[in-house]
Order: structure tokens, then sequence, then C-alpha cells
């Protein structure tokens, strides 16, 4: 079976993350050296007590100190090309120039296609072609560098991507939009449901970014929230 499931692994976060945001916070607006501020930290609550005030004033350089990497599986070509427009990210990704596919290659079926009973055939049968000519390709001594210029935007693909705590909201603020692409929004949801487990303070930011401002600032909206017109009109008409 050609068809992929997403699987998406949380492999590196430091230890004690609210305390080296803290201290990140601390070295800013105290007289007291970095590590003093480390080794007399408080309890987590008076702890994330600064850091929400913190972060919420638009302090987030305190949190790019916490660096995440994940081993992330099956997923399109299609959306990785997504990712990785990402500015402040790390990529490790399977090459198509140096692994060869074997058998029918792996690839992902879009939700909207797989709804669709009739295109989903016509779709997978696509797919199963286009192997056999990518395996005839190989066969006939085609570099694999070569071979893969047929290979689609489907072809499931798996990479290990790093970034910190910072472009991790961003990220979550942008892809959890329900106007971003459905594929990259599952993928972007496991991601942060895999942080949340170890961090579960962090909820609260990793959402889509309408939930953060209270209105949504795109040019298209999903109707989720108020636009952001509305939004200010309503303040003004308040003031």
């Amino acid at each position: 079976m050609a068809k992929q499931t997403l699987s998406v692994e949380l492999i590196s976060i430091p230890d004690d993350i609210i305390r080296t945001i803290y201290t990140a916070c601390k070295t800013c607006y105290s007289a007291k050296l970095p590590y003093e501020n480390y080794l007399n930290a408080p309890d987590n609550e008076k702890m994330l007590s600064l850091i929400e005030k913190v972060i919420s004033s638009g302090h987030y350089s305190t949190i790019e100190h916490i660096q995440l990497t994940f081993a992330i599986q099956n997923v399109s070509r299609a959306c990785t090309h997504q990712l990785v427009r990402h500015r402040h990210m790390s990529f490790s990704q399977k090459s198509q120039r140096y692994v060869r596919e074997k058998g029918e290659f792996d690839y992902i079926v879009p939700k909207s296609i797989e709804k669709n009973p009739e295109l989903n055939k016509k779709f997978t049968d696509f797919m199963t072609k286009t192997s056999e000519l990518y395996q005839e390709f190989i066969d006939n001594g085609i570099l694999a560098e070569d071979a893969r210029a047929i290979l689609p935007n489907a072809a499931a693909s798996s990479l290990t991507a790093s970034l910190n705590l910072r472009e991790l909201i961003h990220l979550a603020n942008l892809r959890l939009c329900t106007r971003a692409q459905y594929e990259i929004r599952c993928l972007v949801k496991a991601m942060v449901d895999e942080v949340i487990k170890k961090e579960p303070w962090l909820k609260p930011y990793l959402v889509p970014k309408c939930e953060r401002l209270g209105y949504c600032d795109e040019d298209k909206t999903c109707g989720r929230t108020k636009t952001k017109a509305e939004f200010l009109g309503n303040v003004c008409c308040a003031n």
C-alpha cells in the first residue's frame, strides 16, 4: 500500500524550559547576573507569571533560546515546500536524488480527492503508472536524480526539522488557520500537540493567530472571528 499516514515525534526539547525563559526575562530587567537569576528562580507559578507578562508585551527574544526538534514522516513534497518557506527553521530532508524509490513509491492522497471514490481511483491509478515509469527509468540506467523529475508533489517525504519556540508559535499562528492547506494544518497540529504534552502552559500560544489577536487580519476570512476592521470599529465605538 503506497498511501501513507502522517507521523510526528518530538525528539528533542530542553529540560526545564520555564526556568530558562525566566532567566532570559530576568536578565533584561534585573541588576543581578543571569546565573544568579537562574539559581534563585522562584516556583513555576511565579516564573510563568513573569513569562506571560513578557511575552504578552511582545518581547519574544526571551523564547528564542528554546530549540525544538521533530522527526516528521509521511508528508507530501507539496507540504514540505510550504514548510521550508518558514525562515527560522532548519531542515534535513529525505533526498530524491540519493534515495531510490523501490516498488510503488509512497504518496499522500489529499483529503478532498480521497473523499471522491471515482477521482480517488484515478489518482491512485496515476500514481501506480508514474511509479512504473520511474522504475523503468531506473532499470534502464537513468540516475535517480534524473528519474525523480517525474515524481509528483504527492510523493511522500520525511525530514528532521528544528526551530525555536518563537518560530513554533509563529508557525502555529499561521498554519493552524482554517484557510491553511489541510495537510500542513494536520502537520503543525501534530507538532504543537507533541509540545503541549510536555509543556501544557504553552497551549494558549500555539493556536491560530485570530485566537490570540481577537480578530482576523487576513484579506479573506473564514468567518470564525471578526475582521480587523470590525474589531477596531467596535473598539472605537466603545471608547
